[in-house]
């Protein structure tokens, strides 16, 4: 994962059960589900992204039949429902109106879908968030990577489902 990912995998296998589900959803090329796997082999992890490109490559880093294409969970075996440990997402979060002020390898390399968070820079991350309690086991997490700007409006956004949130800085 990108440096400024790390966090995320550190987070991820903190208090992870046995023979846990783990789930990333808008995986990209899969790198925190494949440090998660790499980490935990007991893991059952699933990846999911709607970018073609992204899937493609992440099934070069994860099993193949475990990385889906498809919109967030509109993706994922709907026997996963109730059953996952963990949700991990590095959701898009930049402004729609702020990707042109982006570094541009980010805004001229990257795919708008990963960068696009929508007005706000929450868009995705809000549907993460409503559709996540479906999906978790009891006791199961959700971690969501997000700026320092929008981490009271991500923290609310999991608050809404009834989750305990904190909010931790890197």
């Amino acid at each position: 994962p990108r440096v400024r990912s790390e966090l995320l995998v550190d987070l991820a296998l903190e208090g992870l059960p046995d023979d846990p589900v783990v789930v990333e959803l808008c995986c990209g090329v899969g790198a925190i589900a494949a440090a998660v796997r790499a980490a935990r082999p007991d893991a059952e992890v699933w990846a999911a992204d709607v970018d073609p490109d992204a899937v493609a490559v992440a099934r070069r880093n994860l099993p193949p039949e475990r990385v889906l294409e498809g919109d967030l969970y509109d993706a994922l075996p709907r026997a996963l429902r109730g059953r996952v440990d963990l949700l991990v997402a590095n959701a898009p979060y930049v402004p729609s109106d702020e990707i042109a002020f982006m570094p541009s390898e980010a805004r001229d390399h990257e795919h708008r879908v990963a960068l696009d968070g929508g007005a706000d820079g929450t868009a995705v991350q809000a549907r993460v968030a409503s559709g996540c309690r479906e999906w978790l086991a009891p006791g199961g997490r959700v971690i969501i990577e997000t700026s320092e700007r929008q981490a009271p409006l991500t923290a609310l956004l999991l608050d809404e489902q009834g989750l305990a949130v904190r909010a931790l800085r890197d």
